[in-house]
């Protein structure tokens, strides 16, 4: 009896996963199938453990938004409502044959401009526009629902302010022009990179955007003999200390910087494409942000949670001491004892699965976030795996300092806040973060009177909390 029942119980939980896996396929399926705005929700519930089961997060992870190749007559009349009756004049040539991709929300050609110029042509979908702004009201319906019948789960989780937050940053996919804007930005961050490279806009409509061709292969497609590994370390690191910067200093960044979009050419450069869903944050909740990583790159756990529940909010169901306990306990397992090996985006998802456990809001824009960090690390694996992220927030830090600098009142008070973090970072990272905080919230509350003509006491301050940052690593 106990042997038909020990063979029995293997079949059943095969056959238990089996279910899980065909049913996290079909959502996976109804997702791409229900178009691009599904997609990107998709995406990013793969990352939230809050929301769905690992099974089904696992499926999620591999959405990609590719559609079905649609004949180039059908955006014929987008190309004459945007550039004119005679748009083929423009060009020298125009490969309509066989679009460079498909996606739900446009179709992208390759083209030779006039002037010789080799361009790409991004088409968008009739009717898509229509589409996603339906789906948006609809979701927006579905998320008053929730909060009438489960008050306490949408306290916790505000679904609809995590959906403000993705709309917001879909909303440029849907105005080209927005896209150009972005790719402006982004190309100006890029300039003091040598292997980063953005496609300028040559011309841009609300339907139609012609760019610079960016030439290279996907990272996930770049193989061991196409580059050397001087030069992937090279790419890598610089792709990391760009995406850092935005998220820290420019507080702008590309939400979508996954392996398709980061081509990598054969003279050691990395053009990232695609900026129509960029992010954006504000100072308090960079900083936030910010001080979660310092707390995984240094293994500080009270550092960690104290920063993790300024980036949300308590609510009356909230347990902060439990919560302080569990990440004093998953931070030193987070590398394996290897600062090397740090995942950041496989520990953000633990440290939002503790908190909505306790019941602590988490910022909307940690889905935006996130789904970034994680792409960017997917496509970092691809092109250079050894690389040392923790290092990487060393590398920017010095800059993400200078910038709060900038802002703060006056010389004065920011030499005492550098001095007051010299202190607290002697005593670890968590202090330190305090004082970060500190300078973010004086930032907030008190008119800058003073402009920095002078300074030498920025660089005191931000160098300070620097070299006190470094003595604390070579310690650990």
């Amino acid at each position: 009896m106990s042997r038909a029942v020990e063979r029995r119980g293997p079949r059943t939980h095969r056959t238990l996963k089996d279910t899980e896996q065909e049913r996290a396929r079909a959502i996976r399926e109804a997702l791409e199938q229900l178009g691009p705005l599904y997609v990107k929700i998709g995406q990013i519930l793969s990352t939230r453990p809050d929301f769905v089961p690992d099974y089904v997060r696992e499926e999620l992870a591999l959405l990609t938004d590719q559609a079905t190749v649609r004949p180039f007559a059908s955006f014929v009349p987008a190309l004459e409502a945007e550039l004119g009756p005679q748009w083929r004049e423009s060009f020298q040539s125009f490969e309509t044959h066989q679009p460079l991709g498909a996606a739900s929300l446009a179709q992208v050609y390759r083209a030779t401009l006039r002037d010789g110029t080799q361009c790409v042509v991004k088409i968008q979908r009739p009717g898509s526009h229509g589409t996603v702004l339906g789906d948006m009201a609809v979701l927006r319906r579905a998320t008053r629902v929730i909060g009438r019948v489960a008050p306490r789960f949408n306290e916790v989780i505000d679904t609809g302010a995590m959906l403000d937050v993705v709309f917001r940053a879909m909303n440029d996919e849907l105005d080209f022009t927005r896209e150009a804007a972005n790719m402006k930005t982004a190309r100006k961050a890029a300039r003091e990179f040598k292997t980063i490279k953005v496609p300028k806009a040559i011309l841009a409509t609300p339907r139609v955007l012609i760019q610079t061709l960016a030439d290279g292969q996907a990272a996930h497609r770049l193989k061991a003999e196409d580059l050397s590994r001087k030069q992937r370390k090279k790419i890598a690191k610089e792709f990391v200390t760009y995406m850092f910067k935005g998220f820290f200093v420019e507080r702008t960044f590309h939400a979508d910087p996954h392996p398709g979009n980061v081509l990598v050419s054969a003279d050691g450069k990395a053009h990232v494409i695609d900026w129509g869903m960029v992010g954006r944050i504000d100072r308090s909740v960079s900083a936030a942000m910010l001080g979660t990583m310092i707390g995984m790159a240094y293994n500080d756990g009270p550092a960690l949670a104290q920063s993790w529940i300024r980036l949300g909010s308590t609510t009356p169901w909230s347990d902060i001491g439990g919560f302080t306990s569990d990440i004093a306990r998953f931070v030193p397992h987070i590398t394996n004892a290897s600062l090397a090996e740090l995942n950041f985006g496989v520990a953000l998802t633990s440290v939002l699965t503790f908190s909505t456990n306790r019941g602590i809001q988490t910022s909307p824009n940690i889905s935006i976030l996130g789904k970034s960090v994680a792409n960017m690390e997917g496509t970092i694996r691809h092109i250079y795996p050894a690389l040392k992220l923790a290092d990487s927030i060393r590398d920017v830090l010095q800059d993400v300092l200078q910038d709060m600098a900038r802002d703060a009142s006056s010389p004065e008070q920011l030499a005492q806040y550098g001095l007051h973090a010299l202190h607290a970072l002697t005593h670890g990272p968590g202090q330190g973060i305090q004082a970060l905080n500190d300078v973010v919230d004086r930032q907030l509350t008190v008119h800058n009177h003073t402009r920095l003509n002078d300074n030498r006491a920025s660089k005191t301050a931000f160098a300070l909390i620097l070299l006190a940052l470094r003595n604390r690593h070579r310690t650990n």
